[in-house]
């Protein structure tokens, strides 16, 4: 390869001291022969006698060792990681308080291997717990506390409540001792030991002797114990209380897990050293793609322990590339850089500052991560090596900086966030380290597959949160290519954002400047950090201001941010922001800091990540916006058992753990175990880097648009693969125009040479294109599919009607007043006319549906994570328990012998339902109140068309009286047999997807077992989705079964268990043995959205309503050939839809349009005369009113047999409007959503600005003067914040004078209120007033109001 020259322009500095070797206050040094005990528990005191931070590096004995760079290569490093002698005690008052002396007798303790979390080492197979609880909770810290101002001075020993876990297990010690022999070729070193990890506190002993303590959990504890060595054998004790004032900074969304957690260890160095070794690199302004002349500056800190001067020191440094995604080290790069000379007094530090020009360097980015291995030998006088060490950095630079329009890609003025002067897109997830069997100890092994993973789902960022990761973590991401965000180990959530949070408070201070400058003097080395961040979720005070300007002096080469508050750091950035705010704020002009990172967005909690391509639709269409991070990447469940012995993966509250927050710890688009999650696929295909799109593919014309900044579509074979109805029938890695490199940014024009005029009218087209790697990868090996993009080519014509393709005899219809029978050549079906529908069905000798167990209306999921803002109105609904009733139904024979069967079906519950669990995962639903008329029902007019060979047509409308019901889902279920077992598709997979998350599911022909179906989410939720089916079939392991054929496009799942026995399972063992195959088809499905946290709802267009839908739906037995007898249209007898909307508005709706609807209808008991010389029925043009209540009786013009009948109450409630509110938030929280028939949408008092206090009252005008009867009041169905107890009730007959009505208490659930006045008024306006809020605060809230007036 080329040589690069090295174009040296150095300064060597010899100070006295370095300018930045003032000790961290808080770290305090001296000879104390004991701890006085209270360290645990002072917050200003931080560590004794521990190192001051510094970069990570190591001292080798030679330069090859040195190239190597990992500490196992040197000689002066020596693992204590392994077997430890471990005692446990609940309390620290129950610690061997002297089991640090070599003489205390530790033989008959147990074996504990290091680095672990002994809570997780002490689960037993029995599920008992051997050492203390894992104990999961999301913001508090897990000891007694409250939410005031100087709360802390309290301690972490306060007595809770005694059903609390901390109650018995008040703060947990551990006690580790171990022993170990010093190399004899140490001899004159200093020697030093240190803790990459020790949750949360600990002293340290030596030999019996005290050496000092340390609080900060994540970053590494170093200390020199060269004086307290002995020859031979020596003995390390180290004691660990899992609760110190360290945990009030370390409440993170997590496990809390004591222990000993990574990796301990011995290094040695020469008495003479380098302390520190900084590395930093700049680009020219006009920097290429690849490449660059870049200046490296080097600072070395050098420390001389000795007992005499040293004099005419000096620092040789010299540069090796290494290979890409490697650690083979080239030859060096020109010649070696010589600092000057400088003097090191005893007991001093002297800085060093070299500089040189990297000629053509190769450019380290997430694309491709080229390092450097810089070694440094430290020479004396004499010019002898006196300590060599090394480290990787990378050449890159990153800056915020102003641009000009003509200087931007989309041509917009604006403050931009960029790697190597390309603004580059962060695509990422936040990361939390965590284990299935280990906790929060991982191994390297585990952060391997970690970064395989990241790279194959085409994540280029991770936000570290919300600590300093395993050192090893950040060598992979300089390695393989990851941006980070490098967060200090700091969240006080347990004092939100007030008045009590510690940023504020003088005590917090030097702790808060201490974790920021631990990580950024530890990880200053390594070029994939882009973003430093001072913490999570931790108050917006001056303590902040305090870290933010330490690390300023110290580096500059990376922007600041922090989420809690943007004024007080580089860059802006917030957490959980809906699809609407970005799509505005990427504009530029929303009033925030740019640019902009969103810390924590789409919360993947469950089935989740919904809307995804939606924020990245928006992110991509200008540079303001720099990325966002995923919460999170892997679920954080651990492995527990149950007494007899079953496996399985536990959340918050399976430990006995006491408060716990439940599910809310399973985030990850990765499960537990890290397999990945059906949104893993989605991740994949929104963050790739290649953008496909059709210019016209009757020509087969598409263009391709390469997102990388920096590399070229070189490393990729671009394939196209043509799918007929869903099966592959070609592939070519061949296209019409020529393939020429196409650099970063560009987009060029292909065309797919296939042959669209030999194309079969009757069949469906698709295009997939791929971009497959063409070489091994660390990730995936050659032909991985990294990107890919699906194109339709052309829609089937028509095809032909059912009717004209059955051949056969008529069915024969035997009727029952229970039962209608048809049976025809290999079929029998019967219908029950009590419910309407199929009650079994046989095909050619086989029953694929037994009794009782035919398609009925559905609209139940079980509750995902996300259905958090709306499931409880489902159960409120009954939609847990519908019962279905056919209130009218007519049979009869068509002309062509097809048998019709047409039933109007109404659906509704016997009583409401009452959800009660929240995230816990422990649902239980009990009866409420019985059901009346008025109260949610579906009504359905469906027409069954049985066909000669067994097809049978269903066409259905389906309305209800709440069309503004939100539903998670809406069709027909029904459970077939066991044997049924195989599941074939046609639609989108061939993962589960829903409509806001199926970007990354291509249409294709899918099978799998139904078992396959299932997906192992901790929790059991809603799964098995799949969106845009044309078809499904569930088939025998001989291919016999029965087949199910949309009429337009269906979604469809099928699983072993129904919605509600998923919804009732806290955890997949617990699911009861499967009695059938339970299938859903419907019309439509609510999407995902992200509300778990923060995010939201679906969008609107993502949500079903429960208003008027039509679906059609073929069964017909399974064939060799499913895609062939799908081919065919409805030609059944279709139904008609009645629907009456809130002001009593009657609307007649055909399924076809042209068809003329006749109708009669009924109010009060009398029918509305017929006009004209014939008397015959009106033909609908227009709505009509029925508000006060009747029986309307529609038909087709042309088939009066198919009568429809609906009847409708008398409408209480009146339209009404706000016309003034109290107090409201601007924006989502206005009075009006009370009355726009919306549930989702609330009225909330004032909290943005300020809190406005009780009472809280809304103004409703009523139009005219109305004999009010009462009203109806439901809470708002995504929380209960604001959720009203008492209120009280004035009318009014001009709005000025108010006469009060009533006062009452709401009881305290989420469901509907319906409140009836002791005595009616006469009225105009109506003031609601609410009191008080059951939780006691301040805020008032509402979904919905109506006013019942007669």
């Amino acid at each position: 390869m080329r040589k690069s020259l090295l174009s040296v322009a150095f300064c060597c500095m010899a100070l006295q001291i370095s300018a930045d070797s003032k000790p961290l206050d808080g770290f305090a040094y001296g000879s104390d022969t004991q701890p006085t005990g209270k360290e645990w528990e002072s917050p200003e005191q931080l560590s004794y006698n521990k190192e001051q931070p510094r970069a990570y590096f190591f001292s080798f004995d030679n330069v090859e060792d040195a190239r190597k760079v990992l500490p196992e290569h040197s000689k002066f490093w020596q693992s204590l990681d392994g077997t430890w002698k471990f005692h446990w005690v609940a309390t620290p008052e129950e610690r061997p308080a002297t089991f640090y002396e070599p003489a205390f007798d530790v033989s008959n303790w147990d074996n504990m291997e290091v680095p672990s979390c002994w809570n997780t080492a002490g689960v037993q197979k029995d599920g008992t717990l051997k050492y203390g609880v894992p104990i999961y909770v999301n913001q508090p810290v897990i000891f007694m506390h409250s939410v005031k101002v100087d709360d802390w001075r309290g301690g972490v020993m306060r007595t809770p409540p005694s059903h609390w876990t901390t109650y018995k297990y008040r703060n947990e010690v551990g006690s580790y001792r171990r022993t170990f022999t010093v190399p004899q070729d140490w001899k004159g070193r200093a020697v030093y030991i240190n803790f990459d990890g020790v949750d949360s506190f600990f002293y340290l002993w030596i030999n019996g002797r005290y050496v000092g303590f340390s609080k900060n959990s994540r970053n590494t504890a170093s200390f020199n114990i060269s004086d307290y060595l002995v020859k031979g054998e020596n003995v390390v004790a180290v004691e660990v209380y899992r609760n110190s004032d360290a945990s009030f900074l370390e409440a993170q969304d997590m496990f809390r897990l004591p222990g000993i957690i990574r990796s301990t260890y011995l290094t040695a160095t020469p008495m003479v050293q380098v302390r520190d070794l900084v590395v930093r690199t700049t680009l020219p302004d006009a920097a290429a793609f690849g490449s660059a002349d870049g200046t490296v500056t080097v600072d070395a800190d050098i420390r001389n322990l000795s007992g005499k001067e040293a004099k005419g020191y000096s620092l040789a440094y010299k540069v090796y590339p290494n290979k890409l995604y490697s650690d083979e080290s080239l030859p060096e790069t020109g010649s070696a850089v010589n600092s000057e000379r400088f003097n090191v007094g005893k007991g001093q530090n002297t800085g060093s500052h070299t500089r040189f020009i990297l000629k053509d360097a190769k450019l380290w980015s997430a694309e491709q991560p080229y390092r450097y291995t810089l070694v440094a030998e430290l020479k004396d006088a004499k010019g002898r090596t006196v300590d060599i060490l090394s480290t990787h950095f990378g050449v890159r630079q990153v800056e915020i900086k102003d641009t000009e329009a003509k200087d931007d890609e989309f041509g917009l003025k604006g403050r931009y966030f960029y790697v190597n002067k390309m603004p580059v897109k962060l695509k990422g997830v936040n990361r939390h380290e965590t284990s299935l069997s280990r906790g929060h100890a991982i191994t390297r092994q585990q952060m391997e597959r970690e970064v395989m993973l990241m790279k194959r789902g085409n994540i280029n960022h991770v936000r570290n949160s919300h600590y300093s990761c395993d050192p090893y973590w950040y060598y992979l991401c300089d390695k393989y290519g990851i941006y980070l965000e490098d967060e200090a180990n700091i969240e006080s959530h347990e004092y939100y954002y007030g008045d009590a949070s510690l940023s504020h408070p003088e005590e917090w201070k030097s702790a808060h400047i201490a974790r920021n400058m631990e990580l950024v003097h530890a990880h200053v080395n390594h070029p994939s950090i882009v973003i430093w961040s001072l913490g999570n979720e931790a108050g917006p005070g001056k303590n902040f201001v305090a870290a933010y300007n330490a690390i300023k002096a110290f580096d500059t080469s990376r922007p600041v941010q922090y989420e809690r508050n943007n004024d007080i750091v580089d860059m802006g950035s917030n957490q959980y922001p809906s699809v609407n705010w970005v799509r505005h704020a990427v504009k530029g002009n929303a009033g925030i800091k740019y640019p902009y990172h969103i810390s924590e967005y789409a919360h993947s909690m469950g089935n989740a990540v919904g809307n995804l391509v939606d924020y990245w639709e928006a992110i991509e269409s200008t540079n303001f916006f720099c990325g966002g991070a995923i919460w999170d990447w892997v679920d954080q469940a651990l492995d527990n058992y149950t007494k007899d012995g079953k496996h399985y993966m536990a959340y918050g509250g399976d430990f006995g753990d006491t408060p716990n927050d439940g599910m809310f710890c399973m985030n990850g688009i990765m499960l537990p175990d890290l397999s990945p999650k059906p949104q893993y696929f989605e991740v994949k295909k929104v963050y790739q880097n290649i953008g496909v799109k059709a210019v016209d593919m009757k020509e087969g014309n598409i263009e391709v648009f390469n997102k990388d900044y920096f590399t070229p579509l070189t490393g990729y074979e671009m394939v196209w693969k043509l799918y007929k109805d869903g099966k592959q029938v070609q592939e070519s890695n061949v296209f019409r125009s020529t393939r020429n490199i196409q650099g970063p940014r560009e987009k060029k024009s292909y065309s797919i040479p296939y042959d669209y005029a030999s194309l079969d009218p009757q069949s469906e087209y698709y295009v997939t294109v791929e971009f497959r790697l063409a070489k091994d990868m660390p990730w995936a090996g050659k032909g991985y599919v990294q990107m890919e993009e699906q194109l339709l080519v052309k829609a089937a014509e028509a095809h032909p009607a059912l009717a004209e393709t059955v051949k056969g005899q008529a069915p024969q219809l035997t009727e029952g007043a229970d039962m209608n029978t048809v049976k025809g050549e290999g079929f029998e079906v019967k219908f029950n006319n009590a419910t309407g529908t199929i009650h079994s069905l046989n095909y050619g000798g086989q029953t694929v549906i037994a009794d009782g167990n035919g398609p009925v209306i559905d609209a139940l999921r079980a509750p995902t994570d996300n259905d958090n803002w709306f499931y409880q109105q489902w159960f409120a609904n009954g939609l847990h328990n519908l019962r279905h009733k056919a209130i009218d139904h007519t049979v009869y024979t068509r002309k062509d012998g097809c048998i019709v069967l047409s039933y109007t079906v109404e659906s509704q519950a016997p009583c409401a339902g009452q959800i009660r669990g929240g995230s816990s995962g422990r649902y239980t639903i009990t009866d409420g109140r019985t059901f009346g008329p008025d109260d949610f029902k579906f009504t359905t007019n469906q027409i069954w068309t049985v066909y000669a060979d067994g097809s049978i047509e269903l066409e259905s409308s389906i309305s209800s009286n709440n069309p503004g019901l939100i539903l998670p889902r809406l069709g027909y279920a029904l459970k077939a047999p066991k044997a049924l077992n195989r599941y074939t598709y046609y639609g989108r997979g061939p993962v589960n997807n829903y409509n806001d998350r199926k970007t990354g599911s291509f249409i294709a022909q899918y099978t799998s077992s139904v078992k396959d179906q299932f997906v192992n989410f901790p929790k059991p939720q809603s799964m098995g989705n799949r969106e845009d089916v044309r078809w499904c079939a569930l088939t025998d392991n001989n291919g016999k079964g029965v087949q199910f054929i949309t009429t337009d496009r269906m979604s469809a799942s099928a699983l072993p268990w129904s919605a509600l026995q998923l919804t009732l399972a806290p955890h997949p063992h617990e699911l009861p043995e499967s009695d059938g195959t339970y299938l859903h088809l419907d019309t439509k499905v609510t999407g995902l959205g992200g509300n778990s946290c923060g995010q939201g709802g679906p969008l609107v267009e993502d949500r079903v309503k429960a208003d008027a839908h039509q679906m059609g739906i073929i069964i017909r037995p399974a064939t060799a050939d499913l895609a062939a007898a799908a081919k065919v249209a409805p030609s059944g007898e279709m139904p008609l839809t009645i629907t009456r909307d809130k002001a009593g508005n009657v609307t007649l709706v055909a399924a076809k349009a042209g068809m003329d609807i006749c109708y009669q209808m009924t109010e009060n008991g009398k029918t509305a005369p017929r006009k004209g010389k014939k008397a015959q029925a009106p033909v609908y043009t227009e709505p009509f009113n029925l508000r006060n209540g009747g029986k309307v009786t529609a038909w087709y013009k042309d088939n009066p047999m198919l009568k429809t009948t609906t009847s409708f109450e008398r409408i209480e409630s009146i339209p009404v409007e706000v016309i003034f509110a109290s107090s409201e938030e601007t924006g989502g929280g206005r009075a009006s959503n009370l009355v726009d028939n919306n549930p989702e949408s609330i009225w909330h008092t004032m909290y943005s600005v300020t809190v406005a206090k009780y009472p809280h009252w809304v103004d409703f005008d009523c139009g005219e003067l109305k004999t009010i009867k009462g009203f109806t009041y439901l809470p708002r169905q995504s929380g209960t914040n604001g959720n009203i107890k008492t209120y009280k009730v004035q009318v009014s007959t001009d709005n000025q004078t108010w006469t009060d009505v009533m006062e009452g208490t709401f009881e305290n659930n989420s469901q509907l209120k319906k409140v009836t006045f002791p005595k009616a008024a006469q009225a105009r306006y109506l003031r609601f007033t609410a009191l008080s809020s059951q939780d006691g605060q301040d805020f008032a809230s509402g979904a919905e109001f109506t006013v019942l007036a007669e």
